[in-house]
């Protein structure tokens, strides 16, 4: 029997949730999916939060209830979907970056024909989105109450015993950058990226022009 993920689950630190919401189950109707990596965001101690400079129209969502949902959208084309944490006013979330398929399989490889691998479908933050559907209508939804239908339920399946920690991923040149506050199922496949993987480091542009020195 599968329960729903209770709101004071929620409600502590995102670096206690995260690790703790890794094989939970994540639910949208006909659609579900293992949860087998997360990244916690911390607020105002954290300069990779969205919530870092405080509440704005964007992130509003996380400074509210803990248990809804923040969905945004970056880089001009993902929606990417964070529980929210802790208690109202401290603008924490946990990132889901990846779950494994358990039901709804093929609705989901349907919503994602660019992948060229099964496991390509959900392992990634924006990949599980457009898989399970999940788009800034979300954004709010309440997980305890499934209102828009969306919940995390446990299934009886427990955290690993020894979750992989490391550091996020695309974090780049932000300060943020060194904190470990990813954490993995070992060994799954669905995992987004190796232990260890942060960003790939941009490219210093080469000097053009009168002034450029060649050799």
């Amino acid at each position: 029997m599968s329960t729903v993920v209770p709101r004071d689950f929620y409600r502590r630190d995102s670096r206690e949730v995260a690790p703790d919401l890794l094989n939970k189950v994540l639910v949208f109707g006909e659609l579900s999916g293992r949860i087998v990596e997360t990244e916690a965001y911390m607020g105002d101690i954290d300069p990779g939060a969205h919530s870092y400079r405080g509440m704005t129209p964007r992130t509003e969502v996380m400074f509210g209830e803990p248990g809804h949902l923040y969905v945004y959208f970056t880089y001009g084309m993902h929606w990417c979907c964070n529980p929210v944490c802790g208690d109202e006013g401290e603008g924490w979330a946990v990132l889901i970056r990846a779950v494994e398929p358990l039901t709804g399989v093929d609705v989901m490889t349907a919503n994602r024909p660019k992948a060229k691998r099964s496991v390509d479908t959900t392992n990634g933050p924006g990949k599980l989105t457009q898989a399970f559907g999940i788009d800034g209508a979300h954004n709010g939804a309440d997980l305890v109450t499934g209102d828009l239908g969306l919940t995390i339920v446990d299934d009886g399946t427990p955290p690993p015993d020894d979750p992989v920690q490391c550091p996020r991923i695309g974090m780049g040149d932000n300060p943020s950058a060194p904190f470990p506050w990813r954490w993995f199922v070992p060994g799954h496949p669905f995992v987004s990226r190796p232990a260890g993987w942060v960003g790939t480091p941009k490219k210093k542009k080469r000097p053009t022009g009168p002034s450029a020195s060649s050799s």
